[in-house]
């Protein structure tokens, strides 16, 4: 990013992906070589002709999802993948587009047939256990040849996890299969998890303040309000939402809050005019507990205070939008950082789910030059999964991480104040 002194403007480099998700929704993944049935399997389960199916080879060729509604699991979000040994220079990039769709499923299914299992099946399994997708094997067209002893032996060898024996041709086994899904996933994706949980009880009040500026939607209120509003209600609180320009209106009542919640992009202005003896912290930080590595976060903030001239500050979206004058990660975040360090500093930002990259480009960026920071929005579109997994690499690396709302919490000089409540 180079800053422009006259104007202040400046321009990130853009790093541009699809693959937003659905957050509430569980992500399966169907994984395999080509041909052992994976378009057939989520057909069958969907109840819909969702997947072309054909006996040529390489059929299914990008990652390809459906939302559906299947009995017993609730809403899915089902990934068909691209066959494990595909060929070509083309079947590569195939190949490798399926493996880095596990670090964004909930869980797994591998699909053999045949009893075929070697080095394809060893390196998917060796991927699922990385990124601790949990995951079961199922052995298709069992109908055409039952799964062999020997092979189950030559299984055992590399995991316990999970057999299976199955057909697609029927809907006999379906409901079993659906049951051995349901056993894989996660505990924390089988509890509903609690934006608000621990922070208030049935009855407290909790001010929601919410700008309505040149980013906010038209007509509607951006995700993550929306799902704090209804995660309030589940929790039996008294919500009361309000723009910034009515909080001193609402003060008047004579009402003190449990707690409010801010969007950060305004958390100077929140803090001076809410009295202390108000607990505040924002939509991005709620968030962030949530879904996030709160306690790499809380760490990762306080390096902002370490930066210097030329680093390079990573801004990882979790989806993407059309950018305004007050988008927070392209515009806040780096005038504010700027200011507050002193330092010039660069950006690149890095939007949807890509594999975000661990050194800065161009080459010539100085010899073993990585990023200095990394600043996570709230990834309210994302699941808890995909937002860790995409933070792992950094964390693995040493590189500190931290989250919009701590970063804005941080310069603001809030920090503090915008985490008490959280410990």
């Amino acid at each position: 990013m180079i800053m422009n002194k006259k104007s202040d403007i400046y321009t990130p480099k853009i790093h541009t992906s699809g693959g937003e998700g659905a957050s509430s929704s569980l992500f399966l993944g169907i994984f395999g070589r080509r041909n052992t049935g994976k378009s057939s399997l989520i057909n069958l389960l969907t109840g819909q002709d969702i997947a072309i199916v054909s006996e040529v080879p390489g059929t299914t060729t990008d990652p390809v999802r459906k939302s559906v509604e299947i009995l017993g699991l609730g809403p899915v979000i089902v990934v068909d993948t691209a066959g494990i040994d595909d060929e070509g220079d083309l079947g590569q990039k195939r190949v490798q587009k399926s493996k880095n769709t596990i670090k964004n499923v909930d869980c797994a299914v591998l699909l053999i047939s045949e009893n075929r299992f070697d080095s394809y099946e060893k390196e998917l399994i060796k991927e699922f256990e990385n990124f601790d997708t949990p995951y079961l094997i199922v052995h298709n067209k069992s109908d055409l040849e039952m799964l062999e002893q020997a092979s189950i032996d030559t299984i055992r060898q590399i995991t316990q996890a999970e057999i299976v024996d199955f057909t697609t041709i029927n809907d006999q086994g379906k409901d079993a299969l659906i049951e051995k899904i349901k056993e894989l996933i996660p505990k924390f994706r089988q509890q509903k998890k609690s934006l608000f949980g621990g922070l208030v009880k049935p009855k407290d009040v909790v001010l929601l303040i919410t700008p309505i500026d040149s980013a906010a939607p038209e007509g509607r209120l951006i995700l993550p309000q929306n799902q704090s509003i209804r995660n309030l209600l589940d929790n039996d609180c008294i919500t009361i939402v309000v723009k910034d320009t009515g909080i001193a209106d609402f003060l008047k009542l004579g009402i003190t809050p449990a707690l409010a919640v801010t969007d950060s992009s305004i958390f100077d202005y929140v803090s001076e005019i809410l009295p202390e003896n108000i607990p505040l912290t924002s939509f991005s930080i709620l968030f962030a507990r949530l879904k996030g590595d709160f306690e790499q976060y809380l760490k990762g903030t306080r390096y902002i205070l370490k930066l210097n001239d030329g680093d390079r500050v990573l801004i990882l979206e979790s989806c993407t939008h059309q950018t305004s004058c007050d988008d927070i990660g392209r515009v806040k975040i780096p005038k504010l950082l700027q200011k507050y360090t002193g330092k010039k500093l660069e950006f690149d930002v890095v939007s949807g789910l890509a594999p975000a990259p661990l050194n800065p480009s161009p080459p010539k960026f100085p010899q073993g030059g990585t990023y200095a920071l990394v600043i996570q929005c709230g990834g309210c579109m994302v699941t808890r999964k995909q937002l860790l997994n995409r933070l792992k690499p950094f964390v693995e690396a040493g590189i500190p991480v931290t989250n919009y709302g701590m970063t804005l919490a941080y310069v603001n000089g809030i920090f503090e104040r915008a985490t008490e409540v959280f410990r």
